[in-house]
């Protein structure tokens, strides 16, 4: 039997303009999807997939899950007619919107298989195809999903001419902070149509708005480099302010991020491609990450406490 492993991810900034050339500032949380591959009897591949989840999350992205699946065995040249594998999935990271559940379990597969064929793959080869099953789920993906699945850590990710580059950050410290799940699974492929709509709208304003998030990214990488995490807050709550405007936000997760900056949170806003799934608020300290966490809870609504930056 081959088994595999990926991590979730949060996005403190940047994520949905990637494609764009604006860098993303993203962490790999201390979750994981695992990966399970063994040969049966049979023809093709059977799925059992026990992984927790928001609730409607798995049906709804049952179709895409099986496009991404067979995407993979063909990338990885295996043939399941004549090797028939059963895939299992489980692990602590909880299946939903906003949390790199497609590319964990994209990563986790091909490590999975890569360990059952013996294809020896490499870090490099596992992250492209982690990549290639991504485009199920996302359309045209950034690759900054499945390179924090892949390598773990926090780290800078951009697209630079036509280069997919990731620079470590390093933090002088470990960061607390809370993810609350706003129960809308979103679709994330519908994204990019949206921005591209956003960006023919009104191109000058566009640009304008891809500039000050490129510098915001800088800032929050800076801030946390130095341990300012008060600059760094501020600024993600800034950014949302402008994901709010463009509506790539959610009433739910509007509500959500106003509760925890209530709470003491030093900045909020959603985090993955927007429009549903959860939003992040940075809580360094256990004390304030439970109070916001508590907070959160008590509106209904599911929560991961995670601490962040760590070398996973």
């Amino acid at each position: 039997m081959g088994r595999g492993t990926g991590f979730g991810k949060t996005i403190l900034i940047g994520d949905q303009f990637v494609l764009y050339g604006v860098p993303a500032v993203v962490s790999a949380l201390p979750y994981e999807t695992v990966a399970d591959v063994k040969r049966v009897d049979g023809e093709g591949w059977i799925l059992e997939d026990n992984r927790r989840e928001v609730p409607g999350y798995k049906e709804k992205k049952k179709e895409q899950q099986v496009e991404s699946i067979n995407r993979i065995l063909e990338v990885m040249k295996i043939d399941v007619k004549n090797n028939p594998i059963k895939i299992t999935y489980g692990g602590t990271l909880l299946a939903g919107s906003g949390v790199g559940a497609s590319a964990a379990s994209c990563v986790s597969l091909a490590r999975a298989l890569s360990e059952e064929f013996s294809l020896g793959l490499s870090v490099e080869e596992i992250n492209r195809v982690g990549w290639e099953g991504e485009f199920a789920y996302h359309g045209t993906p950034s690759g900054v999903d499945n390179t924090a699945s892949t390598y773990g850590g926090i780290m800078l990710y951009q697209i630079k001419n036509d280069q997919k580059k990731f620079e470590r950050i390093s933090l002088k410290k470990s960061i607390e902070v809370v993810l609350g799940n706003s129960g809308v699974t979103a679709d994330t492929s519908l994204l990019d149509g949206f921005v591209m709509k956003e960006k023919d709208q009104d191109q000058e304003l566009f640009s304008t708005r891809l500039k000050t998030i490129t510098d915001q990214a800088y800032e929050v990488k800076k801030g946390l480099e130095e341990g300012d995490l008060e600059k760094v807050g501020k600024t993600i709550t800034k950014n949302h302010e402008i994901l709010i405007e463009m509506g790539l936000s959610h009433e739910k997760l509007i509500s959500l991020c106003n509760l925890a900056l209530k709470k003491g949170a030093l900045g909020a806003k959603l985090t993955g491609g927007g429009m549903g799934g959860y939003m992040i608020a940075l809580t360094p300290g256990k004390e304030l990450q439970e109070t916001v966490a508590s907070a959160i809870e008590k509106q209904g609504c599911g929560v991961i406490r995670a601490t962040i930056g760590s070398k996973a």
